[in-house]
């Protein structure tokens, strides 16, 4: 196993090798962009990538043109997971008959959109987790299908507006509340779990999960909370402000879990806490897609966002200090 790249401060960083290049066709203000280059140049090792169909894939990768510097795979929407898992375990069998094209260590990665890894490829995720392959499973989250048009998915959070659960007269949007995939993941049993934002003051955290992730031995899941301004309807130029109000009103608490196997111990980690936690309405002030809920009939709602956000953070914090 190589040793984890130094990174000493943000100039360090911005200047090393660059493995995501610019030149993509992301809306102006994405975080996709943001959050792919910072996690693949957390590390010199060498990466091999899948890229479950999605807005990542279309807006890097066309013909002829690519971003990526680095061996990368188109694959369909459900599979992401099961196509880097296979890759995993060829390369595996080819160094244990000593018919490996090299001796570097490689890292496997997959990338999917929320719709690609909540819904359609869920059961390729859970397989391959379930197998403990080496490998690291990275969900852009934006909260819809927002390559498609903007449609719900299972981690569109309640009372959001989409091209399916449109508000209106008679719906307030989307009835459901989001999936919480992280747990979900943590219950398979993965090495490593945690969830990530983009965002001036958490680029560290990131970067430290990232290599956490590229150390391990077993499956990582990584949910990275992807602000999208064209659909969550916000000006572009605030992306990274609207990232850090969602960490900091803990819409989006940023933690990771560690599973050890011989031991069968969890333990959680908290590894920011919002010196001011900000009131949820802050957050979704800032995006049109919320802005119904501001109506005297729609009240409801915010509170139970409000009463959900808060009973999620004091539950984090109740594992966290437990150790478990």
């Amino acid at each position: 196993m190589g040793e984890a790249k130094q990174i000493k401060n943000l100039k360090d960083f911005s200047t090393s090798i660059e493995r995501f290049q610019g030149g993509h066709r992301l809306c102006p203000g994405c975080s996709h962009g943001v959050i792919v280059r910072e996690f693949i140049n957390a590390t010199d090792e060498e990466l091999c990538v899948s890229n479950a169909t999605g807005c990542l894939e279309v807006c890097s990768t066309i013909y002829p043109f690519t971003s990526w510097n680095v061996s990368w795979v188109h694959v369909g929407f459900e599979n992401a997971a099961a196509a880097i898992s296979g890759v995993e375990a060829m390369h595996k069998s080819l160094k244990n008959q000593g018919k490996s094209y090299n001796d570097k260590e490689i890292k496997f990665l997959a990338f999917g959109g929320d719709g690609g890894t909540y819904d359609i490829g869920f059961q390729s995720l859970s397989g391959a987790a379930e197998r403990g392959h080496r490998f690291i499973y990275v969900c852009v989250d934006n909260e819809g299908y927002m390559n498609t048009g903007g449609q719900r998915s299972s981690s569109t959070p309640i009372g959001s507006s989409t091209t399916t659960s449109p508000a209106g007269k008679v719906s307030y949007g989307e009835k459901k509340h989001k999936k919480d995939l992280v747990a979900i993941m943590a219950a398979h049993r993965c090495e490593f779990v945690a969830q990530i934002a983009p965002g001036h003051k958490f680029w560290k955290d990131l970067v430290a999960k990232a290599q956490k992730a590229y150390a391990a031995n077993g499956p990582v899941f990584i949910n990275a909370m992807s602000p999208c301004p064209t659909e969550w309807k916000f000006d572009p130029a605030l992306s990274m402000q609207v990232s850090e109000i969602m960490v900091d009103s803990c819409v989006c608490p940023l933690y990771q879990i560690e599973h050890n196997d011989e031991d069968f111990g969890y333990k959680l980690t908290i590894t920011y806490e919002p010196k001011n936690k900000l009131p949820v309405k802050e957050y979704i002030a800032l995006q049109g897609r919320f802005k119904h809920l501001f109506k005297p009939e729609n009240a409801h709602i915010l509170e139970r966002w409000q009463k959900n956000i808060d009973a999620a953070w004091d539950y984090l914090r109740r594992r966290q200090d437990a150790g478990v």
